[in-house]
C-alpha cells in the first residue's frame, strides 16, 4: 500500500497543478473519482489487465466510461494516456485519495466526521463546527453519524487528527491507567 502511494504522488501532483493551472480543482476531482471507480470495478479490471490491449486502447476505454457521465478534458485524456503507457492504472484509487487531500489543502477546507452516542440538533453541530474551525484555522465539511456503543459524548476525524470524547473512550483509558 505505502509502495503504490509513493509511486502514485507524481502523478497526483502533476495533475494538481495542471487544474490550479487552469482553475479547474472541481472538474479534476470529478474526473479522477470517476476514473478511479473505473478501474477499481472488478469486470473492467480484467479487461484492463488484458496484455493483448495497447496501452492507447487501456486509456480510450477508461475515456470512454467516463466520458459517459462527465466529458473528458484533452488534458485528462493525456494524463490517462500517460498512466496507461506507464502501466500505472491501477494507482488511480490512490491518485484520487491524494488529489483530494491535496485540494482540502488548497481550498483550506477539511472534511471531520463526527461520531456520536446520539442524534446531535442543529446547534450542537454549529457548536462543534465553530470550535473546531478555530482550532483547526480551516473551513469545516461535517458529517455525522451515531454509535449507541459510545454511551455519550463524541468521536471526532479530521484527517489524522481523532478527538475521543467518547464516554465509551474516557473508560478506556480509565481501565488502562487502572491496570499499568
Amino acid at each position: 500500500m505505502a509502495e503504490s502511494i509513493t509511486v502514485a504522488r507524481p502523478y497526483t501532483k502533476a495533475a494538481f497543478e495542471t487544474a490550479l493551472a487552469q482553475g479547474d480543482l472541481g472538474s479534476w476531482s470529478e474526473f479522477l473519482n470517476m476514473a478511479a471507480a473505473v478501474v477499481a470495478d472488478p469486470s473492467l479490471a480484467l479487461v484492463l489487465d488484458n496484455p493483448e490491449l495497447t496501452a492507447a486502447k487501456k486509456a480510450q476505454l477508461v475515456t470512454d466510461v467516463v466520458n459517459g457521465s462527465h466529458p473528458v478534458s484533452q488534458q485528462a485524456q493525456n494524463f490517462l494516456n500517460l498512466l496507461a503507457e506507464n502501466k500505472r492504472l491501477s494507482l488511480l484509487p490512490e491518485v484520487s485519495n491524494l488529489y483530494e487531500t491535496l485540494k482540502a489543502n488548497q481550498e483550506q477546507s477539511i472534511d471531520v466526521s463526527i461520531v456520536s452516542a446520539f442524534d446531535l440538533g442543529n446547534e450542537q453541530q454549529d457548536k462543534l463546527t465553530q470550535a473546531l474551525n478555530a482550532m483547526l484555522s480551516r473551513e469545516i465539511n461535517i458529517t455525522s453519524t451515531t454509535d449507541a456503543s459510545l454511551l455519550g459524548g463524541v468521536i471526532v476525524y479530521a484527517g489524522d487528527l481523532v478527538i475521543d470524547g467518547s464516554v465509551k473512550g474516557k473508560l478506556s483509558k480509565l481501565a488502562e491507567a487502572m491496570n499499568a
